[in-house]
């Protein structure tokens, strides 16, 4: 993953517009914090006792897009991208890393959850619903979710990129 452009939301768009910008915009402050590293430095914990690492939040948030944009959003039956099933308290997994998997591969399976996601999306209006724990969830609120979602781990990537090799900003 090189060169990521992380293009600035717009200013003044309609919300559809703006809630894609602003999640693809996170999406690609992960891919930037990530650019450059080799496979053991994505792969280096954060500060004991914590195991969080950079490849773990890419296989996670593989794992997210999978959850929200096709079980829940489509209803889709889809396995585990990387790691355990979603739990019942919404952990989608995909942080344990395995000895087997490259940070590219990571990438390229993270890059297709995301392609499926716009495409799901684009299929459907912001009052779109779909069930979810008892009730109805619809696109909007899963939107403004990931977003929040994306915008948590950014901040993990800043910290987990600085401790790596003192790359600030972005």
């Amino acid at each position: 993953m090189t060169n990521t452009e992380r293009p600035m939301p717009p200013l003044n768009a309609d919300e559809r517009t703006g809630l894609a910008a602003w999640l693809d915009f996170y999406r690609a402050t992960v891919a930037v914090k990530c650019e450059g590293l080799t496979d053991e430095q994505v792969r280096d914990a954060s500060v004991s006792p914590s195991t969080l690492t950079l490849m773990g939040l890419v296989q996670h948030l593989t794992e997210v897009e999978r959850n929200w944009f096709r079980r829940v959003l489509t209803g889709e039956d889809v396995p585990p991208a990387h790691g355990a099933p979603a739990g019942p308290e919404g952990h989608d997994g995909g942080f344990e890393l395995s000895g087997g998997e490259t940070f590219a591969g990571a990438c390229a399976r993270w890059q297709e959850e995301i392609a499926v996601s716009r495409v799901n999306c684009a299929a459907r209006s912001l009052e779109d619903t779909a069930p979810f724990i008892g009730g109805e969830v619809n696109l909007r609120w899963i939107y403004t979710h990931m977003i929040g979602e994306y915008a948590r781990h950014s901040g993990h990537a800043d910290l987990l990129r600085e401790r790596i090799d003192g790359t600030t900003g972005v």
